[in-house]
């Protein structure tokens, strides 16, 4: 299943230097296509260097990279700049792009420039079948759709997460689909009851990858594949030579009497004791509500693991007096979604096993703050500590790295672990010296001593400095007051005085 990558070998790297050494670069690639091409590495191509600037933030005032792109290229006036406009002119992303694309390629070819021979077949796919396969509780879906240029067949395969309402996680094109949908119907005839594999109608395929391709890029920083850039135009591209989906009608809101009333039906049927069953119940249903609005009482394993990560980063309130009743509400909810949903016993059985572990993990990081950040609270008010929890969280915001590849807890109370923390999460390229002065504040902070630092921090964060730009203000105030750099010996007083200047 590799992905197709005739044109060029390298995946596109990140715009690291000059936008105008990277434009030439960008013209010298398409230079060096030849004279006779075929029509899906030029659009592969184009696809890859659109990808290059996909994730870079466009300031107001500015123009997007593509624009800027055309506007270099049609100055040029020479065949690589005829055929990347010409390319630009289908594979671009927008019309606005598309129509510039076409007006520039329009001045190269007035000034003498030939168009090139393979300009016609760019774009000239013709849709095909397409067809999905994934788990029967509907969390993901792996989608194929296939697109002929000439009698050469390719495939465009999308992950689907419905999970986070059905965004795109990963795109690839491929060149043997039909090696593809033969690997799908063997997965779904080795486990039918586990693997759904089936036909998707053309354009409800067209609704699926545009709608996902929308959420996610609507993400600010968004969970993809390193291929999913690389071949988000031409994805669009191939897209308009399906048929144009139809209209899908609004999710209609789900009042708080129909909410009242399903999750009352859930506590008849849970057997747990009905106030925790209804407070957990709601807060299922409200999950259900906001990540799949269209179907919010679909049961799978990373549905219930998003739900629980939602209760661990207290996106969801609960009353502590149900926190022990998580695990066995959220089975009964298991159950009681799954055959509502006429899942097979099999596929419940599996469901159950999966988020049986979920739940194991779930307890396993369910201590409260208090647990990571004190070793002992008896000798502080209620007022004292929740001062003191909100500064030691700001010196060490995790208490969780990774250690040769694995990800583990460490105990930040404990000052060798809490400095490995410390370490863990600073800038690789940050100077010896910065890195200790780092970690001596974070000790400085934790045990508020001395307290004009935490004051300090206070103040800065008023100004709306983020984290990291504050503890960059406190390393200067310490380190422009350091006696001795070798030994790090510091004037106190020169201290406390710069940082009641922050």
């Amino acid at each position: 299943m590799s992905p197709v990558s005739r044109a060029r070998k390298k995946a596109p790297q990140p715009v690291t230097h000059s936008v105008t050494g990277l434009f030439k670069d960008v013209l010298n690639d398409f230079s060096a296509l030849g004279a006779d091409p075929a029509p899906v590495d030029v659009e592969l191509l184009a696809s890859e260097v659109l990808g290059q600037f996909h994730d870079v933030p466009v300031e107001d005032g500015e123009e997007p990279l593509g624009l800027e792109l055309i506007a270099f290229a049609q100055r040029k006036i020479t065949p690589g700049a005829a055929a990347l406009l010409a390319a630009l002119k289908v594979v671009a992303e927008t019309d606005v792009e598309r129509k510039a694309a076409d007006a520039g390629l329009q001045v190269v070819l007035g000034r003498g420039i030939p168009a090139p021979a393979w300009a016609d077949g760019l774009g000239r796919v013709t849709a095909g079948e397409c067809w999905r396969t994934g788990d029967v509780y509907g969390d993901e879906s792996s989608l194929l759709c296939v697109f002929s240029h000439g009698d050469q067949a390719y495939g465009l395969l999308a992950l689907l997460d419905f999970t986070e309402g059905g965004r795109v996680r990963d795109l690839v094109v491929i060149d043997k689909p039909a090696d593809v949908v033969a690997e799908m119907r063997e997965q779904s005839d080795a486990d039918p009851e586990l693997v759904v594999f089936e036909a998707v109608d053309p354009a409800e395929a067209h609704r699926l990858i545009a709608d996902g391709l929308a959420a996610t890029d609507h993400l600010d920083e968004a969970d993809v594949s390193e291929d999913y850039a690389r071949f988000h135009a031409v994805a669009l591209t191939w897209c308009r030579a399906l048929p144009e989906p139809a209209l899908v009608p609004e999710v209609a809101e789900w009042s708080e009497t129909e909410r009242a009333a399903v999750v009352e039906q859930f506590v008849a049927a849970s057997g747990e004791d009905a106030d925790a069953a209804r407070a957990i119940g709601g807060l299922l249903l409200e999950h259900g509500l906001r990540t799949d609005p269209g179907n919010p009482l679909r049961v799978g394993p990373e549905k219930i693991a998003r739900f629980l990560e939602g209760l661990l980063g207290e996106e969801y309130e609960l009353d502590a007096d149900h926190e022990d009743a998580v695990e066995p509400v959220v089975l009964a909810w298991v159950q009681w979604t799954g055959e509502r949903a006429h899942l097979t016993e099999t596929a419940i059985a599996a469901l159950d096993e999966a988020v049986q572990d979920y739940l194991s993990e779930y307890a396993d990081e369910d201590d409260s703050p208090l647990e990571r950040y004190f070793a002992d609270t008896s000798d502080l008010s209620p007022t004292e500590l929740a001062d003191a929890l909100e500064r030691r969280m700001f010196a060490v915001p995790s208490t969780t790295t990774e250690i040769d590849e694995e990800e583990v807890d460490l105990d930040p109370t404990d000052a060798d672990q809490r400095r490995a923390l410390v370490i863990a999460e600073a800038d690789e390229d940050e100077e010896e010296q910065r890195l200790i002065l780092r970690a001596t504040i974070v000790d400085q902070l934790w045990d508020n001593e001395p307290a004009e630092v935490w004051q300090a921090a206070e103040r800065l964060g008023e100004g709306e400095l983020d984290r990291d730009e504050i503890f960059e203000q406190l390393i200067d105030a310490l380190e422009n007051s350091l006696l001795d750099a070798e030994n790090l010996e510091y004037d106190a007083d020169a201290y406390l005085e710069a940082l009641a200047e922050l």
